[in-house]
């Protein structure tokens, strides 16, 4: 009976649960923000720390250009200030002024509804020298105010120059405190990204937010940063004399992935720049999603697997793993029948981390648990 309870009391307590252990946050494919970072506490200069990621490419330069960042989107008045001129007409920083659709065009209203200018197809707010749309931030270059695609409804633009545009998107990509060396390897992979990754979407080029970068305007700069940006002003990653499309994360793990085999461009044209690579000191930079453990009981494995699975889940069979050890297809053999799903369809059931994962179901824990009893002569 005592031999009996050893055995059982896991199976009460905890093995009946199951483990999904894990490395990694974010796509996998590209540069590793905390890699980056362990590499810089290491020596390592940022040019080394690019050439590493982007596989077989060089550094060179751009010219400036102007990034047009969609801030507000489908919004039914845009409210500013801080502009010297909109439209043709002189404005005063100090006051708020309302843009407003009326059909095809806009129009600029002060706060208390005196209209100001008729601006036709686009309203451009210059700064003076930065301004500041009401409820988002404060912004350079100018603030660009167009007729959205939907019916009565705006989209708030901010065109700005590409360098300051980094000045915004640096500190919200990359701790400030971190590695200068890590800051510049941000400051160009961002600018690299920023020029051969265009959205094309009706009057901007970029999102505000992780669609794109993210990117907070003036309001979000910092002297580190701004430190970085200016120390590598115009220099990009080119692969074959062109401009390479510089994807960033956060964590690895321990070893970068394949672009066609990770979540970044699953299934697609594999990229020769943005090949998987180790990352072998990433840790060292003290990222929480190094490694990482998820608990699930079958009860919430299944329902957050819903129709991925036929029945009840059984068992979970890896059948390809990529360069690194995400996986790249699954079998998740259930009660009822066995179906195939993709790594990332795994990760967005489940809220994983990272594709990078491995599966213990209870039975395999209770049996891992019976070869220790009997591994100590106590069974």
């Amino acid at each position: 009976m005592a031999l009996t309870a050893l055995v059982a009391a896991p199976s009460a307590t905890g093995a009946k649960k199951w483990i999904v252990k894990g490395a990694g946050f974010g796509h996998g494919t590209g540069m590793s923000q905390y890699g980056a970072q362990a590499f810089a506490k290491r020596g390592a200069g940022y040019q080394s720390i690019l050439a590493h990621y982007y596989t077989g490419t060089t550094l060179g330069t751009a010219p400036s250009q102007i990034v047009h960042v969609l801030l507000r989107p489908y919004v039914a008045s845009v409210s500013f200030r801080g502009a010297g001129s909109a439209c043709g007409v002189g404005l005063k920083p100090g006051k708020t002024y309302v843009a407003k659709r009326k059909g095809g065009g806009v129009i600029l209203h002060t706060k208390k509804g005196t209209r100001v200018a008729k601006c036709g197809g686009l309203l451009s707010a210059a700064g003076a020298p930065t301004v500041m749309l009401i409820g988002k931030g404060t912004y350079r270059g100018a603030l660009e105010v167009r007729p959205s695609s939907v019916p009565d409804k705006l989209n708030a633009v901010n065109a700005v120059g590409i360098e300051d545009y980094l000045k915004g998107v640096v500190p919200k990509e990359s701790p400030a405190s971190w590695h200068i060396e890590a800051l510049k390897a941000q400051a160009v992979a961002a600018r690299s990204y920023a020029i051969a990754t265009p959205v094309r979407g009706s009057g901007f080029d970029q999102y505000d937010d992780t669609r794109s970068q993210v990117y907070g305007g003036a309001s979000a700069e910092n002297a580190r940063t701004s430190q970085a940006v200016d120390a590598t002003r115009s220099q990009v990653v080119l692969y074959n004399g062109k401009v390479a499309q510089t994807f960033f994360f956060s964590t690895s793990g321990g070893h970068t992935e394949n672009n066609e085999l990770s979540s970044l461009g699953f299934g697609g044209t594999p990229i020769p720049y943005l090949r998987g690579v180790e990352d072998p000191y990433e840790a060292e930079a003290g990222s929480p999603y190094s490694h990482w453990r998820r608990k699930f009981t079958p009860r919430r494995l299944n329902a957050a697997l819903g129709g991925l699975v036929r029945g009840k889940l059984r068992n979970v069979a890896v059948t390809q793993r990529g360069t690194s050890p995400r996986i790249v297809r699954a079998n998740l053999i259930g009660s009822k029948g066995t179906t195939s799903v993709t790594g990332p369809q795994l990760r967005d059931a489940l809220d994983l981390p990272d594709t990078w994962a491995f599966f213990i179901s209870p039975k395999a824990r209770a049996a891992k648990a019976l070869r220790a009893l009997k591994s100590v002569g106590r069974w």
